[in-house]
């Protein structure tokens, strides 16, 4: 990780201006201001109920046309706002791809779990070129050494660890531009979540990742920025070893701890 992710001469992939969410007319994110780059992993951070997961529904639309839900500002994935009428939005899920809290393995085998989204997208023709890409995101996800025996058993009997790394690997395998993280080693035993921490770090050096984390330390360990939401603000925003060794905003002193510092 770098110490300002800022500093790359990169142009964000994703820029955040301006936005604001209603339900039912009670604001829920109010004027967030942020930008995702093409690698490297930005850690979103807060108490609960302060937004995060709703911020990250919002960079592919998850929340769009909800009963209730209403959304202002612009979102623009390399240039383009998102949120026009004419935004396809699978081919926008495609680019900005989800990982959620709770695996959710199609009812498939191991392999098809992979090769649908290729086969769907029309990236692989042909059965060999099914097989390539099965592999590869298997071995991206750390998970083909465990499963290359089992690539025909359902999906399911894989365990919750095993199905993160899935659910990983089957976004892999479609080629997204960014993945969103929504807590992923969430009920994880320690082993397992060493190996998705140890995952997203590897993913990063290639791919830009958005983690939403309820833990400061697991922020502090993977991403190269920092947003820390408090009641739906962003109340302070940017290089991650900055933040936790000079945090400016006193929520952010009190949410992160002085044992972070």
């Amino acid at each position: 990780m770098t110490d300002d992710r800022s500093a790359i001469e990169e142009t964000p992939r994703i820029r955040c201006r301006d936005l604001s969410v209603l339900l039912h007319g009670q604001p829920i994110l109010k004027s967030i201001h942020l930008d995702v780059y093409r690698r490297g992993v930005l850690a979103i951070i807060g108490p609960s109920g302060s937004g995060k997961s709703t911020l990250l529904r919002c960079f592919n639309r998850m929340l769009h046309g909800l009963p209730g839900i209403q959304i202002s500002g612009y979102v623009y994935l390399d240039g383009s706002d998102i949120y026009t009428p004419s935004m396809d939005v699978v081919e926008l899920r495609t680019r900005i791809a989800m990982v959620f809290q709770s695996p959710n393995p199609y009812p498939k085998s191991i392999f098809e779990n992979i090769a649908y989204g290729p086969r769907l997208h029309g990236l692989a023709a042909l059965q060999g070129q099914e097989d390539s890409i099965v592999e590869t995101a298997l071995r991206q996800a750390g998970l083909w050494n465990e499963v290359k025996d089992r690539l025909n058993e359902p999906a399911t009997q894989l365990s919750q660890g095993q199905q993160k790394r899935l659910c990983i690997a089957r976004i892999l395998a479609i080629q997204p531009d960014v993945i969103l993280m929504d807590e992923p080693c969430a009920s994880l035993d320690p082993p397992s979540t060493s190996r998705i921490e140890q995952l997203i770090h590897h993913l990063s050096e290639s791919i830009g990742i958005v983690l939403v984390t309820h833990l400061p330390s697991q922020a502090q360990r993977l991403s190269d920025q920092t947003a820390i939401l408090h009641r739906g603000r962003l109340v302070e925003y940017g290089a991650t070893q900055r933040i936790f060794r000079h945090p400016c905003h006193p929520i952010t002193k009190v949410f992160i701890g002085r044992q972070y510092l």
